[in-house]
């Protein structure tokens, strides 16, 4: 019944069964201990699990993967990799469950340190040929840039499954190394016997084709999932082409293929288009984009700050003052927007213009250096990313004090020299600070990964995995 409610996310009947096993004294056998931490993980209630975990008199690799995969499942990465770090002192055994949900969670926190251990681990309790184990250090590696590693373990592995294939692909993809996804794409469809691509292969493969401005290429696998492979286009396939043309600037068949493919009525092809449009300052199509999306999402603030960036970008801040009261008028209120990044096995989290950490002035001193470095590399801020109508020189400060920044600062000052620097946004990375990554990566000599709420960006010698589109 516990596995039932757990399925179903039944929280409330799930806690009058263990309501009703107290009350009538019934003694837990290892396995309900495990259904019953089991089901508060799925119901993302990780306090209850972890509290059912503690009281467990025998915990077993079982038990502590239910309560990790709650975690991951929650996103919870530094936590899931806290609890697995706690199970291997209590010397339980991993087996390939337990590893596979602790790669998931290095690969959210990417934390290739511990990923490295894992594999280790792996290597030691000869699991590195189970593909779900294999599967997760190809999506670690990949993620953290480690390609030649995700490479290794990729074709080191005896068997090769469609899942395998494709992390690699969306490994390929999310390092912008389009190149690499063709081929490799390629090379599947003539060594690998029986190998049938999937929706998740033409995700990466319209992905890439995206990226790189292949319009006709990304075109022919659209068409060739249907008439080739008997595959459905999703939602998310046909936002692939739609944002292969729009990024393209064929605005005039994007609207062709909205009316044609009847997908007016869904957010994320609007979504997609009014980023195009922004790229592109097409302020007419960025206009009816956001109105749609008014209509389909009138309280997510997306539509209206992408307008509000297109109208600011022409100056037109009568306009934007104009979607400021219309937000204030429909109780929208713009999701303020924070990074965090590790330093010293603590997490460090700011805002924009923040001030309240402790080492703010170091941080500031760092960023007012790091300004002066930039200003005789040849970068121009982007003033129009500041959605106020303030001085060139009020934006500019303003820009320098944006949350992902002062995340790189302390960063900077406090990380040894040379090692990778990891941070995490929580709305997604704005053109300028986007530019000044690329170029403080080049003068520092450093590598910088951003994870912003929809990609990964790999900041190396002065340019990004995603080549300027995201």
């Amino acid at each position: 019944m516990l596995r039932e409610c757990a399925s179903k996310v039944a929280l409330n009947e799930g806690r009058a069964v263990h309501g009703n096993l107290i009350r009538n004294g019934v003694v837990p056998d290892s396995h309900l201990w495990v259904s019953l931490t089991s089901f508060y993980a799925k119901c993302g209630r990780l306090e209850f699990a972890r509290k059912v975990l503690d009281e467990t008199p025998e915990r077993d690799v079982v038990s502590w993967t239910a309560l990790i995969s709650g975690f991951v499942s929650e996103g919870c990465g530094d936590d899931a990799v806290a609890l697995y770090c706690v199970m291997r002192n209590e010397d339980v055994r991993p087996n390939e469950y337990v590893l596979a949900t602790t790669l998931k969670a290095c690969s959210l926190s990417l934390d290739v340190e511990l990923g490295r251990q894992v594999h280790a681990e792996a290597v030691k309790a000869g699991l590195l040929t189970d593909l779900f184990v294999a599967s997760g250090l190809v999506d670690l590696y990949a993620k953290c840039k480690e390609i030649e590693l995700a490479d290794s373990v990729f074709f080191s592995m005896p068997e090769r499954n469609e899942v395998l294939w494709n992390v690699l692909l969306n490994g390929y993809a999310q390092l912008g190394n389009g190149k690499a996804v063709l081929k490799l794409f390629s090379l599947i469809m003539m060594i690998e016997k029986g190998f049938l691509p999937d929706e998740a292969t033409f995700l990466s493969i319209l992905s890439v084709c995206s990226n790189m401005g292949l319009v006709e290429e990304g075109k022919k696998h659209f068409e060739s999932m249907s008439k080739v492979y008997g595959i459905t286009p999703t939602l998310e396939h046909y936002a692939c082409v739609v944002n292969i043309l729009s990024r393209a600037g064929q605005f005039d068949e994007v609207e062709a293929f909205i009316k044609e493919q009847k997908l007016s009525t869904h957010a994320l092809i609007w979504e997609t288009v009014l980023g195009a449009c922004k790229l592109h300052g097409n302020l007419d199509l960025g206009e009816t984009a956001a109105r749609k999306l008014f209509e389909l999402q009138p309280k997510e603030d997306s539509a209206y700050i992408f307008l509000s960036n297109i109208f600011a970008s022409k100056g037109r801040w009568d306009d934007v003052q104009k979607i400021r009261v219309l937000m204030s008028e429909e109780g929208i209120k713009k999701e303020p927007g924070c990074s965090w990044v590790g330093v010293d096995g603590q997490v460090h989290v700011f805002v924009s213009q923040d001030g309240s950490h402790p080492k703010t002035e170091q941080i500031y001193a760092k960023l007012q250096d790091l300004k002066q470095r930039l200003s005789f590399s040849g970068y121009i801020p982007k003033t129009e990313n500041v959605l106020h109508n303030i001085s060139s020189r009020e934006k500019i400060e303003h820009l320098w004090h944006h949350s992902e920044r002062l995340a790189l600062g302390l960063a900077l000052i406090s990380a040894s020299p040379g090692m990778p620097i990891r941070i995490f946004k929580n709305l997604r990375i704005c053109e300028d600070c986007h530019e000044v990554m690329k170029v403080i990566s080049y003068v520092t000599s450093r590598e910088i990964v951003i994870r912003d709420f929809k990609r990964f960006h790999h900041f190396k010698l002065g340019s990004c995995s995603c080549q300027d589109s995201w």
